[in-house]
């Protein structure tokens, strides 16, 4: 007996499972997100493959609609699109400019000026105590012929300018007992200086004097053994001290 074979009809179409037409449509989806992000390149490459591999099941397909779906871009925040904006202050010239300038440069220079000044005052206290007079220091303080010396000797010539060591009020200038002639000058701290053996006088009771200023001419009168200033100290007004350590305080020896 001849067999025939069984063709199918004419007209009739494969029958497409559900799984491979759900799988075709999450390939399609991701093959259209890959055309936004990669261009007509990643369109093509991803048609390809979706028409190579179908999903095996409708759970996998569902899954890549699920992804495809949930794959959008978010939003940028306002700050990163909107550029920073910076307040400044508008430019204005300002008025007088180079008068201002030249008041700043000026007081700058009186400020230094005056810090140099306090400065030197006060590294060279000397300034406001001299030697009283020029020549050879013959005797100190202390006791001498059985009696306290109250007082430092320089010996020069006659008539050699005697100075006021420190400024003050002149309040003794005459004759007075064993000095033949002496000066005292209360200095503004209430110090008191005794010049003795003058010879002339230059100033008077009452006159304020100045550091260096000449109040008389070495003598030789008086208690005395030869021409010569004989000097005294009293720091409280009372009670004469040694002269030479306090000269020498301020930088002055003999």
């Amino acid at each position: 007996m001849r067999l025939t074979a069984q063709r199918p009809a004419r007209g009739k179409h494969r029958k497409i499972t559900t799984s491979q037409t759900t799988g075709r449509v999450a390939l399609v989806a991701v093959a259209a997100g890959a055309v936004s992000t990669a261009g007509i390149g990643g369109a093509t490459a991803a048609t390809l493959q979706a028409q190579d591999q179908a999903p095996a099941s409708s759970e996998v397909a569902a899954v890549d609609v699920e992804l495809a779906a949930t794959d959008t871009a978010l939003p940028l925040d306002a700050t990163q699109v909107a550029p920073q904006i910076l307040a400044i202050s508008e430019y204005k010239p300002v008025a007088n400019l180079e008068e201002q300038l030249d008041k700043a440069v000026e007081y700058a220079a009186e400020r230094t000026e005056a810090a140099a000044a306090e400065a030197a005052a006060a590294q060279a206290p000397s300034a406001s105590v001299v030697k009283p007079t020029e020549g050879t220091f013959t005797s100190g303080f202390g006791m001498r012929w059985g009696s306290l010396h109250a007082g430092l000797d320089i010996a020069n010539v006659v008539g050699t300018p005697i100075l006021a060591a420190m400024g003050g009020t002149v309040i003794d200038s005459g004759p007075a007992s064993g000095f033949g002639q002496w000066i005292r000058i209360q200095h503004d701290d209430g110090s008191i200086a005794v010049y003795g053996h003058m010879e002339t006088l230059d100033v008077s009771v009452g006159e304020q004097v100045t550091a260096g200023q000449k109040i008389a001419g070495m003598g030789n009168r008086g208690f005395s053994t030869g021409s010569h200033l004989h000097f005294e100290l009293y720091p409280t007004g009372s009670g004469a001290v040694d002269p030479a350590p306090w000269f020498a305080q301020h930088g002055i020896t003999f």
